[in-house]
């Protein structure tokens, strides 16, 4: 009778074990899936997948996407760019395509 219980208690000894290598088994599994992602993700644009282009506009640097033109700002960059002369680097930046107004 003594190994009956001996048998028990290995036996859930090892369910234990089972769990628990299979929850580490599954947690390695999402950080490698998550790592993978990561790089392959990392300096692409979220919209259309292009790789990003590292550019400076007017001594901040922005990073621009060639494909969609999307642009990302540090979190400073556009209190820095609101500092300097607004109207010039806004008109530049957003109005650059359309023809000037007439003063």
């Amino acid at each position: 009778m003594g190994d009956i219980w001996k048998d028990r208690e290995k036996a859930l000894e090892n369910e234990y074990i089972y769990r628990q290598e299979k929850e580490q088994i599954a947690k390695m599994k999402s950080e490698a899936r998550d790592q993978l992602i990561k790089d392959l993700c990392h300096n692409r644009c979220p919209k259309c997948g292009e790789m990003i282009e590292a550019v400076t506009f007017r001594g901040v640097p922005l990073d621009k996407c060639p494909g969609c033109g999307g642009v990302w700002l540090g979190p400073n960059d556009l209190q820095i760019l609101s500092e300097k002369d607004h109207r010039t680097w806004f008109d530049k930046w957003f109005h650059s395509d359309e023809k000037p107004l007439p003063e």
